[in-house]
């Protein structure tokens, strides 16, 4: 049995390194010699510039249901992953649906907003009300870890594509802790089958979601994790990653997020109340095995559905004539 995406400890970042098998370890080989990592117990394998990878230790992070990640320095852009621990489209079908239809759309964008403000009525907010809402939020909540620490903060800068070179230490360090909490979302989001670019809130990326499903915990975890490490003096990217992968283990982040996601896609939503489910989610499938769509919900597949009259009539049919038509 494979260990369950939520309860997998974190993601790794390796750059600079060769990665290999050892019986059921992958190992990591760089410049301070050999590390062995649990490959079942990570829930995505970030491969940073400088990495080599072989073809034995890419079939143990599949068969062990790992997502392997290339991704830029330090994290900070997803160009390529490979096989996810997901064995159903449900979730994908799920999203689509949801997304493609405006009214659907809104009502999830609503409920990630209403996580962020627990306690609020947010169900007659437009978009727009929402992105100030979400705005004034977390200015205040720089201010607040600014005057906690002692941190001097004088706004966010981030220029796309150099995030760690925009800015003073504090904002690099922001960068840095959210671009390992970007790793994690992206795993969780292609761990259960879901698509990282199908973005309620956010759109156009190709991890649009992932974006919207990290919002949801800057607040409690690489905000406040920034201005502690500043205060410590740590301004290194690698004290981000490993603040933040004690973070994870700590709030139970990865099942966090994994609840949450599901509750997002799956769960009861106000906003669709009344509506059927797109065809084809049935929780009762064979979710290991491929099914055929009807419009009356999926059909098994891997049986031949011609009964035997249609045999009889395909047996009187000129094919010739077909042929030259």
């Amino acid at each position: 049995m494979l260990t369950r995406i939520g309860e997998r400890i974190s993601t790794v970042y390796v750059d600079r390194a060769v990665i290999g098998r050892e019986d059921n370890a992958v190992t990591l080989l760089d410049a301070e010699g050999e590390t062995h990592l649990p490959a079942a117990m990570v829930s995505a394998l970030l491969l940073g510039p400088g990495t080599k990878v072989t073809h034995s230790a890419v079939r143990l992070l599949a068969d062990s249901g790992t997502t392997v990640c290339w991704v830029g320095e330090n994290g900070v852009r997803m160009y390529a992953h490979g096989v996810s621990t997901a064995h159903t489209s449900r979730y994908l079908q799920r999203q689509a649906w949801l997304v493609s239809d405006n009214k659907r759309r809104l009502g999830v964008a609503r409920q990630m907003y209403q996580m962020r403000f627990p306690g609020e009525n947010v169900s007659k907010l437009s978009m727009q009300q929402l992105r100030g809402r979400e705005g004034a939020r977390v200015r205040r909540s720089y201010r607040l870890h600014a005057s906690r620490t002692g941190v001097a903060w004088s706004g966010r800068k981030y220029v796309a594509g150099k995030p760690f070179a925009a800015g003073d230490d504090i904002n690099r360090v922001l960068s840095a802790l959210n671009a390992c909490l970007y790793g994690v979302c992206h795993a969780a989001t292609v761990g259960l089958g879901a698509s990282p670019a199908l973005g309620f809130v956010h759109t156009g990326s190709a991890i649009s979601f992932v974006l919207d499903i990290a919002d949801l915990y800057k607040a409690m975890t690489t905000i406040p994790a920034a201005f502690d490490l500043m205060s410590e003096g740590a301004t290194e990217e690698s004290a981000a990653r490993t603040r933040f992968r004690d973070l994870v283990v700590e709030q139970g982040l990865m099942a966090r997020v994994v609840r949450d996601i599901q509750a997002l896609l799956l769960g009861e939503d106000k906003a669709t109340a009344g509506e059927e489910e797109p065809d084809g989610l049935d929780d009762e499938a064979d979710v290991h095995r491929a099914q055929l769509w009807d419009t009356n919900g999926a059909v098994p597949a891997g049986r031949n559905w011609a009964d035997e009259q249609e045999a009889v009539d395909l047996g009187k049919v000129d094919w010739s004539e077909l042929d030259e038509q």
